[in-house]
């Protein structure tokens, strides 16, 4: 979804664009929201696995870098040795699972844009229901799973929980859903983690100083250097400009750049007008990684994808976390 203006918080709160009278009718819908998932939370009996439990989880809509977090913890806990495997819910797929991605034969129709990104670089599982999608893994051999999402679901008992929070754009307009970005108040989210991991530049919000958690920051990095020559960016992320500011920070030539909502599934129609803007620029057409395995097979041969990872500025704060899995290793 393309997320509506008013959820701003550099918006002026008098502007048309902040919506006033919108936000106020929305008032008692997003108290609703609110309370309804405070009674599910508090019902909750969370089922335990055989597998050490991780949740990557944010208080917002839209992209905060969960994903690359969850392939970075992946790939640690893989250094120590453990057979670690994320656990995604399949966003997008008409796969139900519980499956193990199989990157030769499944792709983003089947599975989800996310899960065949994580599948590329490690071993990668999907379910809609995490408990099944759980017990599953435990009878695969997988000693420890790592959630792509869920922190706002209980039905998995989590050993670890993990809140990546966007410092450049922490939490919007502070409302709950859909008068702003917010999943959960707050508070109330950071009582439930147990660590923080804030991501990108921006100082630290007072709110998650005061929750007393672990606070480790990560920053999104690019493994290629930025394709060379003239480039038309798309990108149809959480926040499609954070995509382009990080190219042109890289030294991209950027001709022209083209936003599209949250995994936007493109038509041909849109993929056509693309390949004719780019040619009218004289350049190339480049993407994200998660946008690029949403597209057709002859579309992503002729589009550059630019991939980016989560580097921690302390590597030694994230191993701590981490070290009461390494118990977990089968002998």
């Amino acid at each position: 979804m393309k997320p509506p203006y008013f959820w701003s918080s550099e918006l002026d709160p008098k502007s048309r664009e902040a919506a006033p009278v919108t936000r106020a009718l929305l008032t008692p819908v997003s108290a609703l929201y609110g309370a309804a998932l405070g009674w599910k939370l508090a019902r909750a009996q969370p089922h335990r696995a055989g597998p050490g439990v991780i949740c990557v989880g944010n208080l917002t809509v839209g992209g905060v870098g969960k994903t690359p977090v969850v392939a970075a913890i992946r790939a640690r806990l893989a250094g120590l040795g453990l057979r670690a495997a994320s656990l995604s819910r399949g966003y997008g797929g008409r796969l139900k699972g519980p499956l193990r991605i199989d990157p030769a034969r499944h792709d983003a129709g089947d599975v989800g844009d996310e899960p065949v990104m994580l599948a590329a670089g490690g071993e990668a599982w999907i379910s809609r229901d995490r408990p099944t999608g759980a017990e599953a893994m435990d009878a695969a051999g997988v000693e420890v799973l790592v959630m792509d999402d869920g922190h706002q679901n209980p039905s998995l008992h989590k050993d670890l929980s993990i809140l990546v929070i966007d410092a450049g754009a922490p939490f919007g307009n502070g409302h709950l859903l859909p008068k702003g970005p917010l999943r959960e108040p707050v508070a109330r989210g950071l009582a439930r983690c147990d660590a923080i991991v804030l991501m990108g530049e921006g100082a630290c919000p007072d709110t998650v100083s005061a929750a007393g958690r672990p606070v480790l920051r990560a920053r999104l990095e690019p493994r290629l250097a930025p394709p060379p020559g003239a480039l038309v960016a798309f990108a149809g992320i959480g926040r499609p400009q954070k995509f382009f500011d990080s190219l042109a920070a890289a030294g991209a030539e950027l001709s022209e750049t083209v936003p599209y909502p949250d995994h936007h599934a493109y038509s041909a129609k849109e993929t056509d007008w693309l390949e004719r803007l780019a040619g009218e620029r004289g350049a190339r057409l480049v993407t994200t990684e998660k946008d690029h395995v949403r597209l057709d097979g002859q579309m992503r041969e002729r589009v550059l994808a630019w991939p980016v990872e989560a580097c921690f500025e302390d590597d030694a704060a994230l191993d701590a976390l981490l070290a009461p899995f390494a118990d977990r290793r089968t002998p």
